[in-house]
Parts: C-alpha cells; structure tokens; sequence
C-alpha cells in the first residue's frame, strides 16, 4: 500500500532533524578532548593494561641454591633447576647469603641441597630444604610446586638411567617465611592501603580543586594578597590529615580485624605513608591544574593514580612476572615504592636495604611534584 504524500514528507523531515542532531553531538565530541580521552583512549589504555600489565603466570622466578657439598648427584638436581623455565637460580655455598637475599625479596625461595645428600640418595630417603618467601601466599604455593615439579623430573631421569635415587623419589621439607600461616590476607591487606590512601590524596584533592575552579570561588581569591603556595598549603593540607585518619583506620584494621603482623617499626611506617600521601596530592594538585572540570579531573585521576596502583604497583602479583617494558614502567609509579615499604615493614620488618631506596625515591617524587604543583598554581593564578 502506498503512504499519503504528507507522511513521506512527514518522515523526511523527521530524518533530517535526526541527521542534524547526530551531526551536532558529532561535532560536539571532537571538539572536546576529555569526550575522546574517556571514550577511546581510556578503554585502549586498560585493555593495554590488563593484556599485558596483568599477568598471574609465574615464570624466572628467582631462587637461590645453596649447595653445601657439590657433588655429582647435588649438582645434576642444580642443573634440573636451572633447566626449568620457571626459575632463575643463584648457586650459594652457605646458607647466610641466601637468608639475606631472601629477606631483601631479591630471591623468592631457597634450595637447600644438604652436604650428606648424595649419601641419602643411594639410602632412598634423600631430602632437600625448600624456603619460600610467604609475602605472597598464592606465590608461594605456585614455586612449591614447581620445586617438586623439577625434583620429579630429575627423580625420573635417574629412574632411566637406572639409578638407586629412583627407589624413593625426594622429598622436600617447606617453611614458609613471614607468612607461616600461608594467609593471603597478609599479602593483599598492605596493598589496600595503597589504594586507600591514592583515592583519599590523589582523587579527592583534584576534585576539590576542579569544583573550586567550576564555581569560580578561586578565582575570587585573584584579589586578596594570599599566594599560590597559601593556597595549595590551605587547599591540601586538611586532606594530609583526612588521609592519616585513613592510615591509622587501615592499620587497625590490618591489626586487629586481620591479625596481620607488623614486624617493622610504627614510625617507619608512618614516615612513608606521609611521604606517599604527599606524591599522591601532588598529583591531585597537578591535575586540578591543568583540568578545571571534575568529571575529567576524576576519570583522569582515577587513570593516572588509582589504575596504576591496582594494576602495576606489585599488590595483586608480582611485578616480576610481567614483560619487561612493564616493568620499566611500574619504576615510575610511586605506589610501586609504597607497596614495597608495606609489604616489608608488615611481614619481615626493618629491612633497610629495601626501605631505604624505596622512601628516597618517593621523596624525590615528592619534592618534584611539590615544585611542580606550585609552579603550575602560580602560572594559572597569573
């Protein structure tokens, strides 16, 4: 059936109304840069992230391998070890070495290949010590196995070429360091801390100062005598002490709601919690800056501060196993550092050679963002 004139008419009009009204929102979005930020450079970003920053696989895992007799049925488990894909190994002669490596987490395990073990091999009750590091409780379950993986494998070779050690495959006596409950809240609550405090310094400073700039109520602060420094030191300072508040609840909490242990000094903990809450509000200050809008302010903090702290900063897995651009790239990341302090002052306590280089590089990032921030105010302000 064929429509009346008018209602072809009808819908013509109504069509070029909708073409019009695409063409304008069209329009609209390339001409605003935070549209296209949040619509395709931030789905690109994660799916980046996700694809090749997230990564459960554990692989180069390093260990060291302390033998303290170098025989031949010693070094052939040695070499089975360092056959493995899986691992990384650093051949010790004492156990003292490793104990250090293991307590700075430059190595993840220990084998220990005692000296009367070549004796115990031809007895068929041969057995090898094996010490994880227990920081991260999925971790070290996933290197157990593959230490017995590779003992079974080297059992096997001897079983075809006919070997006594066959008899009775061996064993593996397990401790687990720092986590001896094996609770993967000990690993997980320091890394909520981060996140913690990145959402309190970073998100909540950026969006009070893009609000300020939206009602225009900075701006009137142009005809008073208060500098740019007053104003940032005004601005950022209750959220400095909102942020500590935060830090003392997750503390207790980690404390007493998930007994996880604090083996370090209150104090250190303290004084790197303050020198992150000072990276993360410069740059919540540096964003505020430049974006005067809260929705982009928001989404571009949340992709600059809190996706980087959850995704490479060390708190879901370790960092090790990533590609290595990624991991060049977590070195600019101060959650990175501040997750390492935690982690360390929880679990295995005052280790300096890890809480030393950690708290200088975030008060480097500090400083430079302090600098940063008051030079980006005043160039604003003027």
């Amino acid at each position: 059936m064929k429509l009346p004139h008018h209602v072809h008419l009808l819908a013509h009009a109504k069509l070029r109304r909708i073409r019009a009204l695409v063409w304008k929102e069209t329009h609209q979005v390339l001409r605003d840069p935070s549209s296209i930020a949040i619509g395709v450079i931030l789905p690109l970003i994660l799916i980046l992230l996700f694809g090749y920053g997230l990564s459960l696989d554990v692989k180069n895992v390093p260990i060291a391998v302390v033998v303290d007799q170098p025989t031949a049925e010693a070094m052939e488990l040695v070499a089975s070890l360092q056959l493995s894909p899986y691992f990384k190994p650093r051949l010790l002669r004492a156990m003292p070495p490793a104990q250090e490596l293991l307590l700075a987490h430059a190595v993840d395990g220990i084998v220990r290949i005692p000296a009367d073990f070549s004796r115990h091999v031809g007895a068929g009750d041969a057995q090898v010590q094996l010490i994880v590091h227990g920081g991260d409780a999925n971790r070290a379950r996933i290197i157990q196995g593959y230490v017995q993986g590779a003992l079974g494998a080297w059992s096997a070779r001897q079983a075809a070429q006919g070997q006594q050690a066959a008899a009775v495959p061996v064993s593996v006596q397990t401790r687990l360091w720092f986590n001896e409950a094996d609770n993967s809240s000990y690993f997980l609550v320091p890394g909520l801390v981060v996140l913690v405090m990145t959402l309190i310094g970073g998100l909540l400073t950026a969006m009070v100062m893009a609000r300020e700039w939206e009602r225009g109520t900075l701006e009137a602060l142009l005809v008073t005598p208060v500098r740019s420094d007053e104003i940032l030191l005004g601005k950022t300072l209750p959220y400095f002490l909102l942020a500590l508040i935060g830090f003392a609840l997750c503390v207790l909490s980690a404390r007493f709601l998930f007994h996880v242990p604090l083996r370090g000094a209150l104090w250190v903990l303290l004084s790197a919690s303050m020198l992150y809450v000072l990276v993360a509000l410069g740059i919540g200050l540096l964003i505020s800056s430049w974006v005067k809008n809260q929705l982009v302010a928001s989404q571009l903090t949340m992709l600059v501060t809190f996706m980087p702290a959850f995704m490479l900063s060390g708190f879901l897995f370790d960092l090790r196993s990533t590609p290595a651009a990624v991991q060049v790239i977590s070195y600019a990341l101060p959650a990175r550092y501040y997750v390492a302090l935690l982690q360390t002052v929880f679990l295995a306590g005052d280790v300096w050679s890890v809480i030393v280089p950690n708290t200088l590089a975030l008060a480097a990032m500090a400083a430079a963002l302090a600098l940063g921030s008051r030079a980006a105010m005043r160039k604003t302000l003027e």
